[in-house]
């Protein structure tokens, strides 16, 4: 089972600038450590809803622990994806939002419901999971996740826009079309 370890200090702020990789990056001499460093003045900022990711701006990504801002435009939609080192828990501030994750093989049970304004809802680690605006307007949401490094794999990306692409003709047979969709799907990805 993978889980991120307990610390051995208070705290690790990232040295961005040091070679040395620890878990992602080094930790900072804790003599130079900031109040700005425990601290983010951006989530009250709407983030760019005009690509296909919605708009998020992350804010906070320290001590076993992220956050995240993600704006939706009206009938946006943050596609399938799924966090490998993280749980997420997802609250709506604006808007109305239905959200939902699929449980693993064999079942692959579709779990979903409609959330409003003040309503939370938890996708379990490691799960496909996606969020859309089913409301008029736009809809904002924060999101907590369990890891400094939740990562993020979108589906899409992954099946269609690896590099090398992934072999058309075994992607056709597995989603059982034809392999002129995956080639087309291949360029938008």
């Amino acid at each position: 089972m993978a889980f991120e370890p307990s610390p051995s200090q208070d705290f690790c702020v990232a040295d961005t600038t040091s070679p040395v990789l620890v878990n992602g990056r080094a930790c900072m001499d804790p003599k130079f450590v900031q109040p700005a460093h425990f601290s983010f003045s951006g989530l009250h900022v709407a983030g760019n809803t005009s690509n296909r990711q919605c708009g998020s701006n992350t804010g906070i990504e320290h001590l076993g622990i992220s956050l995240a801002r993600i704006d939706y435009a009206e009938c946006g939609v943050l596609p399938p994806h799924m966090h490998p080192r993280a749980t997420e828990i997802l609250t709506v501030l604006e808007g109305t939002l239905e959200v939902g994750f699929v449980t693993s093989n064999p079942e692959n049970r579709f779990i979903s419901k409609v959330l409003q304004k003040g309503d939370v809802f938890i996708f379990p680690i490691g799960l496909v999971h996606y969020q859309r605006n089913v409301g008029y307007g736009s809809a904002v949401s924060i999101s907590g996740l369990s890891s400094q490094n939740p990562g993020v794999i979108t589906v899409t990306n992954v099946v269609f826009g690896s590099n090398p692409p992934l072999p058309a003709d075994m992607l056709a047979k597995a989603f059982q079309v034809d392999k002129n969709v995956v080639d087309n799907l291949q360029v938008i990805f």
